[in-house]
């Protein structure tokens, strides 16, 4: 009994830590403690890992929370967040962590967030620049070399491009979330920020194939974008209204295209999209960049809704599994919407799986499997993000069973190329690059 007794009190001194976060900054050691303890409280439900360590050896800290934590399962998609990227912008570090309380707390007790989490595998990364974090010795609103990691770099700028030559060092942080976007079939993301007040969405960077001579560069999912975008602003309290920090920067709606705003090259977001096939869009939550902590709580009142809305959006549009005639999956098969092919092809990962972020509408869903006749199928998607599970729509291939060899998208500026073709006279050009660079991915 005694024995019986004491396990009993440890179950509710780690539930009485967990539940005792605070409104304030977390250092490295608090962060690491506060997650082990949420862990250990609910070990069904999270996993903690770390993805890597920073230049000066502090762990990248994950805690992923869902049915199934430790591993994806066919039909649920992977979603991430991930802060503080900035050491210096500090706001998202805090308020993930109250994420991560009120979604434990809240599974079981409201079906809402019992349903998200029963469907979604959600990846939290409270900060990506801990070593920045550390060095802010005195707080900011506009600027500290905080901003940098350790080598002095920062950090959204040290990604490839998909459109120039990124020559830079690709820093242990970045190297981290490379591998991790790359060993994840992330779907959907935010990039958490501060500095402004705004949603900001793909691309950062551009040139005249994505329109960026007019101001605004574009990406074949534009539409989706904006309503991701959107769906963040208009739940926040205050974003939506588009007043920015000060008289000189207005949003409309609270949201912008990354080029409008200003011209960004080695961009996280952009990299999600291009080469991780995962919709990644940036969330600037603070005019100051490390606000006094007593103004956290309504950082975190602000951003409460607005923040379990966002992930809700994983379940846009459609989602299957590419199979041979035995049920075999069919990795690195290609599939894409009609209309919206991307620079790097969408492929299936290891388990045949796609999942395509679309609006509710009519589309035609192209399954291309080298050296055999692509499948299409047309599908009317309605809106089941309430229902949190997207459109099914599986594909067989049944001539043969079949082996794929691994593909990836070489690292270089992809969008280089179509636009030296954009400047020749014919613009089939353009489909013949995009052909060219499919049949190298599958040689």
């Amino acid at each position: 009994m005694r024995a019986a007794a004491g396990e009993v009190a440890a179950v509710l001194c780690l539930l009485a830590l967990a539940a005792a976060l605070d409104f304030g900054y977390h250092h490295a050691e608090e962060l690491e403690a506060y997650l082990r303890e949420v862990h250990a409280a609910h070990p069904a439900l999270t996993h903690l890992h770390s993805i890597g360590r920073s230049v000066e050896g502090r762990d990248l800290w994950v805690l992923v929370l869902g049915r199934f934590p430790t591993q994806h399962k066919i039909g649920i998609p992977e979603f991430k967040y991930v802060a503080n990227m900035h050491g210096d912008e500090t706001v998202g570090r805090e308020i993930l962590l109250h994420l991560i309380d009120y979604l434990v707390t809240s599974y079981g007790r409201d079906p809402n967030i019992t349903k998200l989490l029963n469907n979604t595998r959600i990846h939290i990364m409270p900060t990506m620049n801990p070593d920045g974090f550390e060095a802010t010795k005195v707080p900011h609103c506009y600027y500290s070399r905080g901003r940098y990691n350790k080598n002095g770099e920062d950090l959204n700028r040290n990604f490839p491009d998909a459109f120039e030559n990124n020559n830079v060092t690709i820093q242990p942080e970045t190297r981290a979330v490379m591998n991790w976007i790359k060993n994840e079939t992330f779907v959907l993301s935010a990039n958490l920020h501060g500095g402004a007040l705004v949603a900001s969405y793909t691309f950062d960077n551009g040139n005249s194939v994505t329109g960026s001579s007019k101001g605004y560069s574009r990406s074949p999912d534009d539409d989706v974008f904006i309503h991701l975008a959107k769906t963040y602003s208009f739940n926040h309290a205050s974003m939506y209204k588009g007043t920015g920090c000060d008289s000189r920067q207005t949003f409309p709606d609270g949201i912008t295209n990354g080029y409008s705003w200003y011209q960004l090259e080695g961009g996280m977001q952009d990299y999600n999209y291009v080469w991780g096939q995962c919709f990644e869009i940036t969330l600037e939550l603070s005019c100051c960049k490390y606000p006094p902590a007593d103004q956290l709580e309504k950082f975190w009142t602000d951003n409460k809704v607005a923040l379990v809305e966002y992930i809700k959006q994983v379940h846009l549009g459609v989602k299957g599994q590419v199979t041979d005639r035995n049920g075999n999956p069919i990795p690195n098969a290609i599939v894409e919407a009609q209309g919206r092919s991307h620079v790097c092809p969408y492929r299936t990962n290891a388990h045949g799986e796609y999942f395509l972020l679309l609006l509710p509408g009519k589309y035609v869903i192209n399954a291309t499997v080298p050296g055999f006749k692509s499948m299409l199928k047309t599908v009317e998607i309605p809106d089941n993000t309430a229902n949190f599970n997207a459109l099914k729509q599986d594909f067989s291939f049944s001539e043969a069973s079949i082996r794929t060899r691994p593909a990836s998208c070489p690292k270089v500026p992809l969008y280089q190329g179509l636009e030296r073709s954009s400047a020749a006279v014919k613009p089939t050009l353009h489909l013949l690059v995009l052909m060219a660079a499919m049949i190298l991915l599958f040689r």
